[in-house]
């Protein structure tokens, strides 16, 4: 068992949302904890907005691929976080299971980059609290 506390961001796609917070987490916390992320029904690609408003705060996912969860992965991690009302993973026993029910600006008719950008800011002060909390149990 690994003194590193481990995180696995879910979303449906993992193209976006739990992208966005794996890249936020690895920026946040470098190499301080394990960070994955994975889809309940993986699209093909990362979406391009959600790259591009992260690049804006310097967090380059470009070279990610959507991937399903891995169950071994889930059996060993610490925290499973799921963004968004939409996914659901059944619980196991051993990670602690949160969902963050993050914003979603086009409900108020913003899209495109905008909204992007306010579910990155949405996205980014959870992972910030997150992360301080696993920072207090690693060290």
């Amino acid at each position: 068992m690994s003194d590193t506390p481990s995180v696995l961001f879910v979303c449906v796609k993992n193209g976006g949302k739990s992208q966005m917070a794996a890249g936020l987490m690895r920026k946040a916390v470098g190499d301080s904890v394990e960070v994955h992320s994975a889809g309940t029904k993986p699209s093909g690609t990362v979406n391009a907005l959600s790259a591009e408003a992260l690049l804006e705060v310097g967090v380059d996912i470009s070279g990610e691929q959507p991937k399903p969860i891995d169950p071994e992965l889930l059996s060993r991690i610490d925290y499973v976080i799921t963004l968004g009302g939409e996914v659901k993973v059944d619980p196991i026993d051993g990670p602690t299971f949160e969902n963050w029910n993050t914003d979603e600006p086009s409900e108020r008719g913003i899209d495109g980059i905008e909204r992007m950008r306010l579910v990155r800011d949405d996205i980014a002060a959870r992972v910030e609290e997150l992360a301080s909390r696993l920072r207090g149990t690693n060290g």
